[in-house]
């Protein structure tokens, strides 16, 4: 166990694991079919008819899915390459002092990008939601960045910085859900039955990696040494990814 915690170890499962990301990404971009959704603004019109305001949307443009999946494939190849090289001193000396800045900056990036292809899975468009799912998705992860670096001067654990992440990272969720509810009660057709299961299937994975993080502060087992949940995070990572991209392109990239 200690071998696979081991510097050089850790730099070289880096690296595979970074290589990993790079050729689902690439294979996402080569097989996936031109699939595209639209990206809407909502804005108010005056009716001349009614003498009235009434909401309307508009398309500004469609965005091709294969680009956000494989985008976070992308980003977590191009995190775990600065990490194994330029990146990997200052790596390890974060390490022995149970932080990972690296980790949370990436992941605000790439899982916030895994939330925005989810929610136009399942219909939304408006520009502004989107920006809205993507940026607290974002917040969620960072203030995992927060709380590592708030406990590095507190003699016991302070979980503000996790509570405030949890309830960031619950709302994104929670709109996904709602849009499911209204196709089921209002809708004419049915979100297809794939999408369901990434729903369900990546709710669970993200909340392994808060698990994973509670492991580490309570230092149960294995999670004593904070580099094997360190290794811990960067296999969920790798597994959650694909099987987004998987099922998205089964579901729907699939020629």
């Amino acid at each position: 166990m200690k071998d696979n915690l081991s510097p050089k170890s850790l730099k070289n499962f880096n690296l595979f694991m970074g290589f990993m990301h790079f050729v689902q990404a690439v294979a996402m971009l080569i097989l996936a079919k031109d699939f595209k959704l639209p990206i809407n603004v909502g804005f108010l019109n005056f009716d001349i008819t009614t003498q009235s305001l009434v909401p309307a949307t508009e398309t500004i443009f469609e965005l091709p899915l294969v680009w956000p999946i494989a985008g976070f494939l992308f980003l977590s190849a191009l995190a775990h390459l600065i990490i194994s090289t330029v990146y990997n001193k200052q790596y390890n000396e974060d390490l022995a002092n149970g932080i990972n800045k690296a980790r949370w900056i990436e992941y605000s990036l790439s899982a916030s990008t895994m939330m925005l292809a989810i929610a136009m899975l399942v219909g939304i468009y408006d520009l502004g939601s989107l920006v809205m799912i993507f940026s607290l998705t974002a917040v969620m992860n960072l203030m995992g960045l927060v709380m590592e670096i708030h406990n590095q001067t507190t003699k016991k654990t302070n979980w503000l910085s996790y509570n405030i992440g949890v309830f960031a990272g619950a709302i994104p969720w929670l709109v996904i859900g709602l849009f499911f509810w209204s196709a089921s009660k209002y809708g004419t057709g049915e979100i297809p039955t794939f999408v369901y299961w990434i729903y369900v299937s990546i709710f669970l994975f993200f909340n392994s990696f808060a698990i994973n993080m509670i492991l580490q502060y309570k230092k149960v087992g294995a999670w004593n040494n904070y580099t094997f949940g360190e290794r811990v995070y960067i296999v969920l990572s790798l597994v959650a990814k694909s099987a987004l991209a998987w099922q998205v392109f089964a579901g729907t990239l699939r020629p």
